[in-house]
């Protein structure tokens, strides 16, 4: 027996009760979603997918009728544009998530391709499973973030689905919404099915579960997700806005060693100018040369800027885009969440400035806040910058998996340099503004943020998105360090 047996029994719901019940549910949805508005607190994901014919879109249209609408985005899903195939799968719908307080109401999800490919033979069961758990992890996170996410499958029997599809297609009003897609999808039937139940079994989790609701009859279909939602929305304003407690995101096991990888750096390294002249010209040259292969339009490149305050991460940034045409590249510059970054997930700002095939992306400073600021200072909780890392990691899986070039840098000098550029900057009227309060404060705090640093390396290092640790003591060298590197790893991409 799959999940969808129980679906299958023939629900239906009299006009007479529903008439009665869907006013006092339609009352009290709006009522719970203006009160998670009025709250701020979390943001609701409904997800809807399905068979074809199951009445998703008259659902989701009641809805849509019964909530605000201006607290509801809507996301439907149709083909990847170019654009959106240009970047990682799940950049679409990073966009698409509604901030705190508001409602996102998503018409087939991140699930929908992975289906269809695995139904249509694209991809293998390896590949299957993988993205399923991908899809797992990704919705952990949303969580993890208070995000409340409620998913429901509508469903319909073989026979039904047939029934339902020629009743559309013999009125003339309603013939539109059947397609020959559907048809030809209806013919795989018994394969389309056996793939949504093992979809919806892995990923159906304490955290984001699958509710299966029967298609057959609108009424019973409309009061069986609206009596759902409310429950959800209502569980949550119960908890303040916060996540179940028996839910909190596992704190993973410190390292044992706590070993201090900069410490191994030799910061005495240096070049002459002569030296660093000939070698800038070089990289610079090689690196232009490389961008302009036709094979780094099939790529993009995503680089990270980090570094100790003062440690030369600008001046290092401005050789490399020297070598690069403007319209190639992008600098972010990452500074405190503004309120709509706040109101959204932690990655989010992050994956919106993702670039398209051809470009690069130069992040100066990074997700790699939430690991190393905001532990320090203690702007998040511990178990929040705790699995920081795996979602770093997973974030960063899913670019290299694209095709992206992830080039990371830690940028480090001593405590003593960093001393003497703090007061040159002081002292120099057009290099004020580099200098600021915080920059003083942080300084106080030097062996945390170093131990933060050496964990972050630690955890985050991996094949396809390696750190390069640069001593920086001298510009000269850490320029030179830093383009070299980039045009290695460009050179190996480009193989």
């Amino acid at each position: 027996m799959d999940l969808f047996s129980s679906a299958e029994i023939g629900h239906k719901i009299p006009k007479e009760q529903y008439d009665k019940e869907a006013p006092e549910v339609r009352e009290q949805l709006l009522e719970a979603q203006l009160s998670a508005v009025e709250m701020g607190k979390f943001a609701t994901l409904i997800v809807i997918g399905g068979v074809d014919g199951a009445g998703k879109g008259e659902t989701m249209n009641t809805l849509l009728e019964w909530m605000d609408p201006r607290h509801v985005q809507t996301f439907a899903i149709e083909a990847a544009t170019e654009e959106e195939q240009e970047r990682p799968m799940m950049w679409r719908y990073w966009r698409a998530l509604p901030p705190k307080g508001k409602t996102g109401l998503f018409f087939g999800s991140w699930y929908t391709a992975p289906i269809v490919d695995r139904v249509l033979k694209k991809i293998d069961g390896e590949d299957f499973e993988k993205r399923m758990q991908d899809i797992t992890r990704f919705e952990r996170m949303l969580f993890d973030e208070g995000v409340l996410v409620i998913k429901f499958w509508f469903h319909l029997s073989k026979s039904a689905q047939k029934k339902r599809l020629e009743s559309l297609q013999k009125d003339p009003k309603e013939r539109w919404r059947v397609t020959p897609e559907d048809w030809k999808r209806f013919k795989i039937y018994d394969r389309f099915r056996g793939i949504s139940d093992r979809a919806l079994r892995v990923s159906s989790t304490a955290h984001a579960p699958w509710t299966v609701v029967e298609g057959g009859d609108s009424r019973f279909r409309n009061l069986t997700v609206a009596r759902a939602v409310l429950e959800a929305i209502k569980g949550r304003i119960a908890t303040k806005g916060e996540p179940p407690p028996d839910f909190q995101p596992a704190v993973p096991l410190p390292a044992v060693d706590r070993l201090n990888v900069l410490r191994t750096l030799d910061l005495s390294q240096k070049i002459s100018e002569p030296k660093y002249d000939k070698l800038i010209d070089k990289y610079q040259r090689e690196l232009a040369l490389l961008t302009r292969k036709p094979r780094f339009r099939e790529l993009s490149v995503v680089s990270v800027f980090e570094g100790s305050d003062a440690a030369g991460k600008g001046g290092a940034i401005r050789r490399l885009t020297r070598a690069l045409d403007l319209r190639m590249y992008r600098v972010i510059p990452i500074a405190a969440p503004t309120d709509e970054e706040r109101a959204q997930p932690y990655l989010w700002r992050f994956w919106r400035h993702l670039p398209r095939r051809g470009k690069i992306a130069i992040f100066d400073r990074s997700w790699y806040g939430r690991v190393l600021v905001e532990r320090v200072e203690g702007f998040t909780s511990e178990a929040d910058w705790m699995r920081g890392y795996g979602e770093i990691n997973d974030f960063e899986a899913d670019l290299a998996h694209h095709g992206i070039v992830v080039v990371k840098y830690w940028l480090q000098i001593s405590k003593e340099e960093q001393l003497k550029r703090f007061k040159a900057r002081q002292a120099i009227t057009f290099k004020r503004f580099k200098i600021t309060e915080e920059d003083w404060r942080n300084r106080k705090k030097w062996d945390d943020y170093e131990q933060a640093v050496a964990d972050m390396v630690d955890r985050t290092g991996s094949r396809y998105a390696p750190w390069t640790l640069v001593e920086a003591n001298d510009k000269l060298h850490a320029r030179v360090k830093v383009l070299e590197t980039f045009v290695e790893r460009l050179e190996t991409a480009l193989k």
